[in-house]
C-alpha cells in the first residue's frame, strides 16, 4: 500500500463512500470543484450506471483538483483520489485495497451503493463516512445503516435539495444521520468531518453485516446464512426465480435469495413490476403468433375443400384476446 493510503489505525476518517443515482451526477460534479487539493482522504463513489459507458471520472478530474479513475480490481487505496465504481461492477472494499465484481444484482443494480457501503463499514469501522445523494427508490439506506452501526458517520443530500429525492428521503427516515445538507454544503460538511476526532473506543463489528455481506458474495453455505440472518417469504427472486428470505428486523424491509440477488421492498416491487411487464409482451407474441398459424390453417382447410373448420373464428377471437392484451399493457 502506498503511505497515503488509509489506515485501520489512523487517528482521524479517511474513506469516504458515496451512492448517487438519478439527479447526482451534478451533485458528484459540484463537489469535486469544492474540494482541495490536500483533502485527506480516499473517496468512493457508487453511481447506477448499469453497464453504460461512464465518463464520470473524466468529468470529476476536469471539474476539480483531484483525480478521478475507474480502479482496476485490487488496487491500493489513496489518499486525494477518487474512486469511481466501473460499469456493471460492484465495487468493494477490502483492508487497503477496491475490490471488483459482476456478482448478483442488489437492487435491481450493478453497480449498486448497499455493498460499496456494507464492506467499507466492515473493513473500515468508525473512519467511513457515507453519503447517499439524489435518487430513486432507496439503494444506500441499508448500506448507511451498516456505516452507523460500525461507528461511522452518515450524510444525506437535503431531500428538498435533490432532483429525485426518494434515496436521501429514506435513509434520512431509517438513519440517525449525523448531517443532511444541500449539494453546496457537502464539501464543507466532508471537511469538517475528515478533520473531526474519532469518538473512541471504536464500535465491535455486527455478524448479521458479516453474514449479509457473505450472502452477496456466495461464501459459506447460502441456507445457512440466510437462516441466521432472516427468514422464508412468500416471495420470489425476479431475478432467478429463487425463493427470497425477508431480513430479520430490517427497515425498510429487505429481501435476499440464496444466490445473492437483494430488494429492499420498493425495488422488489419495481423489478416485479418490469418482469411482469416483460410477461405480459411475451403473452402478446404468443398470441400473435397463434392468431398467424390460425389463419394458415384456415387456408390449408379451404384450399383443400375443407372450409375453414372454425379456424378464422379461432383466429379472431385470438386477435380480440391479443388487443385486450395490448390495451391493458400500455394504458396507464
Amino acid at each position: 500500500m502506498p503511505d497515503d493510503a488509509p489506515r485501520a489505525d489512523a487517528p482521524a476518517r479517511d474513506l469516504v463512500v458515496i451512492g448517487a443515482s438519478a439527479g447526482g451526477v451534478s451533485v458528484l460534479l459540484e463537489l469535486a470543484a469544492a474540494l482541495p487539493a490536500e483533502f485527506p482522504a480516499c473517496m468512493l463513489v457508487a453511481l447506477h450506471v448499469g453497464a453504460h459507458r461512464s465518463l464520470l471520472p473524466e468529468l470529476m478530474s476536469a471539474r476539480g483538483p483531484l483525480r478521478a479513475i475507474h480502479p482496476h480490481d485490487g488496487q491500493a487505496l489513496q489518499r486525494g483520489m477518487i474512486f469511481v465504481a466501473p460499469p456493471d461492477h460492484h465495487m468493494l472494499v477490502e483492508a487497503g485495497v477496491v475490490r471488483l465484481n459482476r456478482g448478483p444484482r442488489e437492487n435491481h443494480a450493478r453497480p449498486a451503493i448497499d455493498p460499496l457501503f456494507r464492506t467499507a463499514a466492515l473493513a473500515y469501522g468508525e473512519r467511513v463516512i457515507g453519503v447517499v445523494l439524489s435518487g430513486r427508490l432507496d439503494d444506500g439506506t441499508a448500506g448507511l445503516q451498516a456505516i452507523k452501526r460500525c461507528g461511522g458517520l452518515a450524510v444525506v443530500q437535503d431531500p428538498t435539495d435533490a432532483e429525485y429525492p426518494d434515496m436521501p428521503r429514506s435513509a434520512r427516515s431509517h438513519v440517525d444521520v449525523d448531517a443532511c445538507v444541500p449539494a453546496a454544503a457537502l464539501a464543507g460538511c466532508l471537511l469538517q468531518a475528515v478533520h473531526a476526532p474519532l469518538a473512541g473506543t471504536p464500535a465491535p463489528l455486527p455478524s448479521d453485516i458479516a453474514t449479509d455481506q457473505a450472502i452477496s458474495i456466495g461464501a459459506g453455505d447460502p441456507m445457512d446464512n440466510l437462516n441466521a440472518i432472516g427468514h422464508p417469504s412468500r416471495f420470489a427472486c425476479p431475478e432467478c426465480s429463487g425463493v427470497l428470505w425477508e431480513i430479520d428486523g430490517s427497515s425498510p424491509r429487505r429481501y435476499r435469495c440464496h444466490t445473492g440477488h437483494g430488494f429492499t421492498l420498493r425495488a422488489l416491487a419495481k423489478t416485479q413490476d418490469a418482469a411482469t411487464e416483460d410477461a405480459l409482451w411475451s403473452a402478446m407474441r404468443a398470441l400473435q403468433e397463434r392468431e398467424a398459424l390460425l389463419r394458415e390453417l384456415a387456408k390449408d382447410a379451404d384450399a383443400a375443400g375443407d372450409g375453414d373448420d372454425g379456424f378464422v373464428a379461432d383466429a379472431e377471437r385470438t386477435a380480440r384476446h391479443g388487443e385486450q392484451l395490448r390495451d391493458m399493457i400500455t394504458s396507464d
